[in-house]
């Protein structure tokens, strides 16, 4: 049941937008300017490390190189060990098992490789060409952040004339609406702001931006997000250049890895999944999800499948998680190109706790069930005229990889019991090998010192995270967000 009879919206005239005095709010001197904001985005490039981060960095290393001369020394026993092993009634099977995984994995990568270096982001078009734009950025409990996500957004080199900027605050419990009316001070008429009665999830808020929306193309942004300034128009270029591209997603970045070694992890990480996967994925017109930080669809395509998306459920339950995946399958389903822009660039927050951490991947590995299944229903039909066989081997790697998460964990928790030391030598030498090729990535397309974060990534992630899929399979009907909450001050 919408209830959009009761949200509140404040009028375009600056003059209505009173800011209430006893809350905490910024004042219009600590507006940043266009070019100091600019610099800022320039320093979230640069190496963030401190000496505590090298010092990880080279005890993963030590440990990493021990386990390698481990294994090279005793090769002889390791080899027997596993010869006895194939002799066991389980020891070939598992053999197979493995090794068809480690072929496929290799298979994929290769096939991902080609396809990478065959993509190319589009150039930003003439300002006479961009389509009208709205901007819509929902927001709970962000406090000041959502100010500078929407100044960033009124910075862009977007023609005034065509942009059009909303911002929804779902039923905060914080300042975050204080907020929202000082960047409608600073704003006026480029801004409108609305209000909803109580907190009803980011779906609802967003279904309200889709339905007051005016632009021939529709731009979310998360309210605790900054983009640079030519962000918006190399974002929706596509639409121009490509008639049947229904959806573009963003390069997403962190935006405060300098508050930790967990985000500066994830900012190498986010890097590779972004601008590798999603570049490969982009050049079959089939990425699997845009981002709920920074994500473009075609007016058009989003009314198709509107209240299909807003009354999407799941065994039963309405669906209040997802909605970014949820809305990228039903504009593929429609037979249009969902693409990667990798100069679209966006900075968000992350979280900075392990708690935090694993919350939202459980999150977006129970949307990943859910839409995975969706997604079997159309991607093994003629849903589109171009080429099918892309988007099928993409998802069926999906599938591979939730279908063999109790098989692994398993095996893992075998081999941890049966053979500690061994699993521990096997499991850092792999890490040396496979995360290799992060670190390469982002060395070479940003700096070597940070790039070495892979290794350490794929340490934490293989310790503490292993869980994660397993987990989020088994409680795929659970909806809570999880993350929503009032952040740290």
């Amino acid at each position: 049941m919408l209830h959009s009879n009761k949200a509140q919206w404040i009028p375009d005239d600056p003059e209505t937008t009173a800011v209430n005095k006893k809350t905490k709010i910024v004042q219009l001197n600590d507006y940043q300017p266009k070019n100091q904001r600019t610099n800022f985005l320039y320093r979230m490039s640069k190496n963030s490390l401190t000496s505590k981060d090298y010092v990880t960095i080279a005890s993963s290393f030590v440990l990493m190189i021990v386990s390698a001369t481990f294994l090279f020394i005793f090769q002889n026993e390791i080899n027997l060990w596993h010869e006895l092993r194939l002799n066991t009634w389980w020891g070939k099977p598992m053999y197979g098992l493995a090794l068809t995984l480690l072929l496929i994995k290799i298979s994929f990568l290769v096939y991902m490789a080609y396809l990478y270096h065959k993509y190319k982001a589009v150039t930003s078009v003439s300002d006479e060409e961009l389509p009208l734009c709205t901007v819509i950025v929902p927001a709970y409990n962000e406090g000041y952040l959502v100010y500078e996500t929407l100044l960033s957004l009124a910075d862009s080199k977007y023609p005034i004339a065509k942009l059009q900027i909303i911002s929804i605050d779902d039923g905060s419990k914080d300042d975050t609406w204080n907020w929202m009316l000082k960047a409608k001070q600073q704003l006026g008429g480029r801004l409108t702001i609305m209000q909803q009665p109580k907190n009803m999830g980011k779906r609802q808020a967003l279904y309200y931006g889709f339905q007051n929306g005016k632009g021939e193309v529709f731009v979310t942004v998360d309210s605790d997000s900054i983009v640079d300034e030519n962000t918006l128009r190399n974002l929706v270029s596509p639409f121009v250049t490509n008639k049947k591209c229904g959806a573009v997603g963003g390069n997403v970045r962190v935006l405060n890895k300098d508050k930790g070694l967990i985000p500066k992890m994830l900012n190498v990480s986010f890097t590779f999944s972004f601008e590798f996967i999603r570049s490969a994925q982009s050049v079959l017109g089939c990425v699997l999800c845009t981002p709920g930080a920074l994500a473009a669809y075609r007016k058009d395509a989003v009314l198709n499948c509107l209240d299909d998306w807003m009354n999407q459920t799941f065994m039963g339950q309405k669906s209040t998680i997802g909605e970014d995946r949820a809305l990228t399958n039903m504009i593929l389903k429609q037979g249009m190109h969902v693409v990667f822009q990798k100069n679209a660039r966006v900075f968000t927050n992350i979280p900075v706790s392990y708690s935090n951490l694993y919350k939202m991947f459980v999150r977006w590995e129970r949307s990943n069930v859910r839409e995975n299944i969706m997604m079997s229903k159309f991607a093994f039909t003629n849903f589109r005229k171009e080429a099918t066989f892309g988007p099928r081997v993409l998802l069926s790697m999906q599938w591979i990889k939730l279908i063999m998460a109790f098989p692994l964990l398993m095996m893992l928790l075998f081999f941890i019991v049966s053979h500690p030391i061994l699993f521990l030598c096997t499991s850092f030498t792999g890490i040396l090998i496979f995360s290799t090729i992060q670190m390469i990535f982002y060395a070479k397309n940003y700096n070597v010192a940070e790039g070495f974060l892979a290794y350490v990534y794929s340490i934490f992630y293989m310790f503490s995270l292993f869980w994660i899929t397993p987990y989020a399979i088994i409680t795929a009907g659970k909806s809570s967000w999880l993350t929503r909450e009032l952040p740290s001050q």
